[in-house]
């Protein structure tokens, strides 16, 4: 057994048997799903509105190296700069560099799950380099030193009074403190931060390729602040979040919006072509782009599950996923958890180490029902399953069991064979791990279906 699914197990069934996080989970997820049916009224046909949104991404993952160059082209022009990442240690080493080039001690960032990726915050630390995030959600987590627990709502897995304790004990605030409270006094800190930040770090929604732009959305106008002040803006950017046009952010806007939070838009949503021009009076002055491959490549080379990089990470496959809502976003031990999480982090992170998150899924479709670019997400998960299997990656025992089963389930005389003391011993020798320790192995019935129909039909 692998060192990350023995994580994965053990963390899987402490917050599965974790009462207090399942109810602050089931309360918090439908809060979200209250808004999104409200989101909803504000397309006449939400269908066709998915259909379009998935046919431009379809096009534009299937067009993505036509568009990068024209990106790149567009963005330089305006004076910004663009950096090319093969891995995750390329991005941070760029980063480093052009911080400590500019002598610079002081970063405020943005909410980026593509930072989380790469353990950008990390490095920085380590390198005496103070990086604060802005955005509420990941501030919080920032101070309990945890990872972000859902892709658009960072800190989904605490209460109010979770928050509360998080501040009394850490920022000496009053323990009976409320949202609005805890909020106002994150914005007074922040405030200094802001104008003291010598860099600004974000990540991007898209990546517009026909003015060679980056577009950020979000709720709290952290991100202007992040950007606005410094005098250095560096944007991550996975490769995947390329669209063709600044057109199609009328249709992709409304849809992430809804499905992320429910609202029929974002608070603030900006787009960014690049350094202050001599006629404008704010922006930052030197502006870098870093375009980050990460194992994304290894995905656009499979033709039938490149699709997932479709995504445009709205976070709505996870609010539906009975096994999200179980384990907890945590559990997974990724960047990314839920469905579309189990789906790329095997081929980003490697198949073998990673295998098992394909696993943790029920097949119940509710992740590819949700989905607002149409990603066929349970059919991705069976599509690694079968890449498991090919590469070799399943056990010898687990091999010669299923294909005992298939012998017996192809022909009815091998599959009556036995009887039902010797059926109950092999499932209990060969299952009852598999099965789960507080699960009962199911009884093979003294009679199969088959024996009954001819008993009843009166068939020898």
């Amino acid at each position: 057994m692998s060192k990350t699914l023995e994580v994965f197990l053990s963390a899987s069934e402490a917050k599965t048997f974790d009462v207090i996080h399942r109810q602050t989970i089931k309360h918090n997820i439908s809060q979200y799903a209250k808004k999104v049916i409200e989101g909803k009224e504000q397309f006449s046909n939400i269908e066709l509105a998915k259909s379009r949104t998935a046919a431009v991404k379809h096009k534009s993952i299937e067009n993505l190296e036509k568009h990068l160059i024209e990106f790149e082209a567009n963005f330089i022009k305006r004076g910004g700069k663009v950096i090319w990442a093969q891995n995750a240690d390329e991005a941070v080493k760029e980063v480093l560099q052009i911080i400590q080039k500019a002598n610079v001690r002081s970063v405020v960032k943005t909410k980026s799950m593509v930072s989380e990726e790469i353990q950008l915050k990390e490095t920085l630390e380590k390198n005496a380099i103070e990086a604060v995030e802005t955005d509420l959600g990941e501030y919080i987590v920032q101070l309990r030193k945890e990872r972000p627990y859902h892709t658009v709502t960072p800190a989904m897995h605490l209460s109010i009074k979770d928050v509360a304790k998080t501040f009394n004990e850490l920022k000496g605030t009053p323990p009976e403190w409320g949202p609005e409270q805890i909020t106002n006094f994150v914005r007074q800190e922040l405030r200094d931060k802001y104008l003291n930040a010598e860099v600004g770090i974000s990540g991007g929604n898209f990546l517009i390729a026909d003015i060679g732009a980056i577009a950020i959305t979000e709720n709290e106008g952290n991100g202007i602040m992040s950007m606005a002040f410094p005098k250095i803006h560096i944007a991550i950017v996975g490769i995947e979040k390329m669209i063709p046009s600044i057109t199609d952010l009328d249709l992709f806007w409304p849809v992430l919006s809804t499905y992320g939070t429910g609202q029929g838009l974002t608070a603030y949503n900006t787009i960014y072509t690049g350094p202050k021009q001599s006629e404008e009076n704010d922006g930052p002055q030197e502006m870098y782009v870093i375009l980050l491959d990460n194992g994304r490549s290894s995905l656009l080379e499979k033709a039938e599950q490149r699709q997932a990089m479709s995504c445009i990470g709205c976070g709505a496959c996870s609010n539906v996923c009975p096994v999200f809502q179980t384990i907890g976003g945590h559990s997974y031990g990724t960047t990314y958890g839920g469905p579309i999480g189990s789906v790329i982090t095997p081929h980003m992170k490697g198949m073998e180490n990673f295998k098992h998150l394909s696993y943790a899924s029920t097949l119940c479709g509710k992740c590819t029902e949700v989905c607002p670019v149409k990603i066929d997400l349970h059919k991705l998960l069976l599509l690694n399953r079968r890449d498991t299997i090919e590469k070799g990656f399943s056990t010898k025992t687990d091999n010669w069991i299923w294909h005992f089963w298939k012998k017996a389930m192809l022909k009815r005389t091998k599959m009556d064979k036995g009887g039902q003391k010797l059926k109950n011993f092999m499932l209990k020798q060969f299952f009852k791990k598999t099965w789960g320790e507080r699960r009962e192995l199911p009884q093979v019935a003294t009679k199969s279906f088959n024996q009954i129909w001819r008993e009843r039909k009166g068939i020898k």
